[in-house]
């Protein structure tokens, strides 16, 4: 499958950060991937950390039951801030930025709607304001009916991350493969056998599936449903025009547009998703969205000189409920799942790398229920 399509920003502005060999010898603890790291998903992120998931809390609540509900938007919060502290644990400090976010009401019809998420999220203890036409006029410089101003949200590189969080991972004396494609795995009394396109043999007595959407052709039941998504980062822009605080700024529509500020001084802009992933997007349609997008953001901020400079396409999937999935199947002793799905991936991994860890390990995992697949 193909993940994304054209020039992702981050890959374009960091370039290949290190390579790695390919699978030519026997290993006690290592990462696989079929590609060079980091080309898949992870060049296509847009890296919009928030613990809101696409599925808002009042929905979520009648799907799962609040207190589910309310602890998995808790565990996403608690996530910005590991990443926050990891990226602090890095040596150097790795670059990563806490801002705060607006989910502004599309319409004057969902402003109801909007304005009980509040409520409820604001009875559950999180930092959130709600700010009227005014308010919003006044601090982000655009018009919308309504918002909720939340205090937790952050942003990092992503695919730069992810590359000084495998070098910290190498220099504890463990293994990253690229360009070694699992063609088969096989389950054993003792674990999992592992084959790769080119003859090599591994055998585990633990594998953690966690390679995105294409895991799902591991998974013997349908999941998810792979949407396409589109970004865009404009040329670098004076800091005059960027708005409150640097805030990561949604909708409610659906889909909805989203736009934040990136390193450079330029805008990051996605959204105008499609129901449907084709294996080749043609670069027609993603000037198209861009297009689109442009004029969508224009049509908020006017005032904005703002000029596409990279755009692309991603694969993006939705889950029934907008959680992730994480744990095991009984089709598969042994192995473990990682699948961050939806618009919320990298705080999901981080939620799933601690319930997996834990689970590896034999220990219980009490917030291991909330995302497992028999939910």
């Amino acid at each position: 499958m193909n993940l994304y399509e054209q020039n992702p920003y981050w890959l374009m502005k960091n370039g290949i950060v290190a390579s790695y060999p390919s699978l030519d010898n026997g290993l006690k603890v290592a990462v696989f991937d079929r590609r060079h790291v980091g080309m898949g998903s992870t060049a296509a992120s847009t890296a919009f950390l928030q613990y809101e998931i696409d599925t808002p809390l009042t929905e979520l609540s009648r799907l799962v039951g609040e207190q589910n509900a309310v602890k998995s938007y808790e565990l996403c919060r608690k996530a910005i801030y590991d990443i926050g502290d990891i990226c602090s644990s890095l040596k150097p400090k790795f670059d990563f930025h806490l801002v705060p976010s607006l989910q502004y009401a599309s319409f004057n019809t969902h402003t109801g709607k909007l304005k009980e998420e509040y409520q409820l999220r604001k009875k559950h203890g999180f930092k959130v304001k709600w700010l009227e036409t005014a308010d919003i006029k006044n601090i982000f410089s655009f018009e919308a009916p309504g918002a909720i101003f939340s205090e937790d949200g952050g942003e990092v590189d992503a695919y730069l991350l992810t590359h000084t969080l495998l070098k910290d991972f190498c220099a504890y004396d463990n293994d990253v493969y690229n360009n070694t494609h699992i063609a088969d795995i096989a389950n054993t009394k003792q674990g999992v056998t592992l084959q790769t396109h080119n003859g090599f043999t591994i055998k585990a007595k633990k594998l953690v599936i966690a390679c995105g959407y294409e895991s799902l052709k591991y998974v013997p039941k349908k999941i998810a449903d792979i949407h396409s998504t589109y970004a865009m980062v404009s040329e670098p822009l004076d800091e005059k025009y960027f708005w409150h605080r640097n805030s990561l700024v949604w909708e409610t529509a659906t889909p909805y547009m989203y736009f934040r500020v990136v390193n450079d001084n330029r805008i990051l802009i996605g959204g105008r998703d499609d129901p449907h992933h084709r294996l080749h997007i043609a670069p027609s349609l993603i000037n198209r969205k861009t297009e689109q997008l442009t004029k969508a953001f224009l049509k908020k901020m006017p005032h904005i000189q703002l000029k596409p400079d990279f755009s692309w396409e991603g694969a993006f999937a939705i889950t029934k409920d907008g959680l992730p999935y994480v744990g095991r199947i009984p089709e598969r002793p042994h192995t473990y799942f990682a699948l961050g799905f939806g618009g919320n991936g990298i705080t999901f991994s981080v939620i799933a790398a601690e319930i997996l860890n834990d689970l590896i390990l034999g220990k219980k995992n009490e917030n291991a229920k909330l995302f497992e697949f028999n939910r």
